[in-house]
């Protein structure tokens, strides 16, 4: 069997030509990527892998007729590496962490600019670790702050809840665990442990992805490279810097929980007539706790990363020394906080305005200056495709600071509503974090009116397209339900080129409802249903609606979230629905935060670099990359990482795919005009097929000739208006699935196979 893979993965003798494809979002299987119920894995593992036909296994290029005249087919099904494994599902509680890695990777275009570039990389860095700050943050509010120091504090409070009879003074009869630092103490457990989960899920998917070393090669001359970084030789090898960026986002997470507890027993021990040694012990913990946030922010300012060449070394003493450090002043401050302190009593709150506060105008502060950096650079070299003329990484900044300010808000007044039923025994949570749980509604709102002006350009849309469809099939009997069913689809699938708006409207209210909130609970120091008391009745029912529907509304968003995770586990086809989110956001490395989802393309890429190079080089044989969807981008990447020589050698045939619809809008730096036109010319020859009706896929649009030359006319869909010959029954409307089945499919392949020659380039 081994010499028959092996015979199976050369390829077979000179002359041979090889299909290689290459599936999109939500994935497949390789039964029906090949069109045949005897699928053979002839190279790879459980988690991606290379299949071919049964009957294409031996004597893959001829037949008992001598030479075949079409290509082997070839699949590489990557699906597991996003949507297999059940617990992908549960990274959606971390959709924070992958939206602002997303912002690391969609600067504009700028070459030259080498100081701004990296001014833009370090900014989204440190809106990350901003982010690990708050999550772990609110964690600690909801732990050490509602839990332990009030409600275990309040009698009325602990009778409620049972489970902190032995954490209450009053129900315990003054109990080991009653005294107010040894109840914070136990209960930064819960922050830590959830640091060392994060921890674990970093190292472990580190191992899994970014320790997978692509293919070595020398690095190409700057002014064939610059205008990608994709063709980089270590742009798919992260290992440095992800592993530096976990050590201090973990540091700084411990020391977070160790300045939650350790600031509110010195703020004790400062009273005057305290005692002098705890004291003098917890003004030298704040100050390691503060020399630790410094040391931490270096380390995430101190380097970027490395793409020019594979960077194989490992700080591996600043790895295992900074998070064990932060864990040791951890452990001490928890010692220093569970010392018996008489007549030390817990009443109130603990002093999070400040922090939460702090952590909100840092996080504006970060959009704004990523906003100014990124419009330098668009200015740069304007590109009029780019969303939002370049500011789509600082919006898209805004909403991953904005859905962190509201999970942390919104579930610490929940867990706060859940703790104090009568709404009287317990101080509740800052008064910042019940102002932005509150700005919820208010942003639905504008959401649903959005939707709605939407809605209506999108009918306005579909009456414009009934002519246009009546106009593309002039001797077809007209059927009014056909004809409303084909414009109704190509009108929804121009809702994709609204996402810039989208996403500039609510970045724009995220911003000034989160601004708001900010001077609302620093002006008043009151939640807003209490700010309103003495305005205007309907004030003050708005202000008091709002407050209500914010916290549960973040309540029903996380049950869907765990009911969505315990489906992951029982039901494979909901498994891969939710592995689609990550299709997309998951693509690209880990440059800003190390705990949001793995990057799959880190395998895959490497992967199909690897398996073209080498089969190219074996055989010397034709070979087309066929890339559906996102395997359109990862086979457009794997391109990118090939040698000249063996890029030469390569042809594309690209079908519903995003490169230039979503990529090239949002990623300029890595998909613009000039990444495609390079990509175009490197290659041997490049097609892509694309339908009016497909919501995802689009032209690729490149300027002058060779826009047509890449380019097919847009694909009619559906096949047949009615009833045909051919087509006897009615065709469906296919929009991004099924592009095989259209005649010009087989057509394209076969002009792209005829322009390519065996061991010698493709003449142009």
């Amino acid at each position: 069997m081994e010499h028959v893979q092996e015979r199976a993965s050369t390829g077979g003798p000179e002359g041979s030509a090889l299909e290689l494809l290459v599936h999109g979002v939500g994935g497949t299987t390789p039964e029906k990527m090949l069109d045949d119920p005897r699928a053979v894995r002839i190279t790879g593992d459980d988690t991606a892998a290379m299949f071919r036909r049964a009957e294409d296994v031996e004597g893959a290029d001829t037949g008992p007729a001598g030479p075949r005249s079409e290509p082997v087919p070839e699949a590489y099904v990557w699906c597991n590496l996003t949507s297999g494994n059940a617990s992908r599902a549960l990274w959606l509680l971390l959709l924070p962490f992958m939206v602002v890695n997303l912002t690391h990777w969609m600067r504009p275009a700028a070459r030259g600019r080498t100081r701004t570039v990296r001014l833009y990389g370090l900014l989204v860095r440190l809106a990350g670790l901003s982010l690990t700050v708050l999550l772990v943050a609110a964690v600690c509010e909801v732990a050490v702050d509602l839990t332990a120091w009030q409600c275990a504090g309040t009698r009325a409070c602990a009778d409620r809840h049972t489970w902190l009879g032995f954490l209450s003074p009053t129900v315990s009869g003054g109990g080991w665990w009653s005294d107010p630092g040894r109840r914070l103490a136990l209960a930064a457990l819960l922050p830590a442990v959830l640091t060392c989960l994060l921890w674990y899920l970093s190292h472990r998917t580190w191992n899994a992805y970014e320790s997978q070393a692509p293919m070595s090669r020398p690095s190409e001359p700057d002014e064939e490279t610059a205008r990608t970084a994709l063709g980089r030789p270590g742009f798919w090898y992260g290992r440095r810097l992800v592993a530096r960026l976990r050590a201090a986002h973990t540091a700084a997470a411990l020391l977070t929980v160790a300045a939650a507890v350790g600031s509110a027993a010195a703020r004790f021990d400062r009273r005057p007539g305290g005692p002098a040694l705890l004291d003098l012990l917890g003004r030298a913990l704040i100050v390691a706790l503060a020399g630790g946030a410094v040391m931490t922010v270096w380390v995430v300012c101190r380097r970027g990363r490395s793409e020019n060449r594979l960077d194989r070394e490992l700080d591996e003493h600043l790895v295992r020394r900074l998070p064990l450090a932060a864990l040791g002043l951890l452990a001490l401050t928890l010692v220093y906080a569970g010392w018996e302190r008489p007549g030390w009593v817990s009443s109130g709150r603990l002093p999070g305005d400040a922090t939460f506060g702090g952590i909100a105008l840092v996080q504006g502060l970060i959009v704004i200056v990523l906003a100014v950096v990124a419009h330098l650079l668009h200015r740069t070299h304007p590109d009029p495709r780019a969303a939002m003329r370049g500011l789509g990484g600082p919006a898209v900044a805004m909403l991953a600071c904005a859905l962190g300010g509201v999970m942390s808000g919104g579930v610490s007044q929940r867990v706060a509503d859940w703790l104090d039923g009568t709404g009287s025994s317990i101080a509740g949570p800052p008064v910042l974090l019940t102002w932005q749980s509150s700005v919820i509604p208010p942003l639905i709102v504008v959401l649903l009116v959005l939707i709605a002006w939407l809605g209506r350009r999108t009918w306005q849309l579909r009456r414009t397209e009934l002519a246009v469809v009546e106009s593309d099939y002039p001797d077809k009997p007209k059927d009014r339900t056909r004809t409303r069913g084909i414009a109704t689809t190509r009108a929804l699938a121009t809702l994709t080129d609204r996402a810039p708006l989208i996403v500039a409207v609510t970045s724009a209210t995220t911003l000034l409802l989160g601004a708001g909130a900010l001077v609302g609970a620093l002006t008043t120091g009151r939640t807003p249903s209490e700010a309103a008391q003495e305005s205007y009745a309907f004030v003050q029912g708005a202000a008091e609606t709002s407050q209500a529907l914010g916290s549960w509304l973040i309540g029903v968003g996380f049950i869907l979230f765990v009911t969505w995770g315990r489906r992951a586990y029982k039901d494979a086809s909901a498994r891969r629905t939710i592995g689609i989110l990550w299709d997309v956001g998951t693509f690209w490395p880990r440059a800003a935060h190390p705990f949001s989802p793995p990057c799959y393309a880190e395998r895959a890429v490497p992967d199909l670099t690897w398996r073209v190079a080498t089969w190219t080089r074996k055989t010397g044989g034709r070979l087309v990359i066929s890339g559906h969807s996102q395997g359109s981008v990862l086979a457009a990447a794997a391109a990118w990482q090939l040698t000249p020589a063996d890029r030469r050698r390569v042809a594309l045939l690209t079908y519903g795919s995003p490169i230039e619809r979503l990529y090239g809008r949002w990623f300029p730096a890595h998909f613009g005009p000039a990444a495609l036109s390079a990509l175009h010319h490197d290659v041997a020859c490049w097609r892509n097929l694309y339908r009016p009706t497909d919501p995802i896929g689009g032209p690729v649009r490149l300027s002058g000739d060779c826009g047509p030359e890449v380019d097919h006319e847009p694909l009619s869909d559906p096949l047949a208006y009615g009833r045909t010959e051919r087509h006897p029954l009615p065709t469906p409307i296919l929009g991004h699935s099924d592009y095989q089945a259209d005649p010009a499919f087989a057509e394209e392949r076969a002009k792209l196979l005829s322009r390519l020659r065996p061991d010698v380039p493709a003449q142009r």
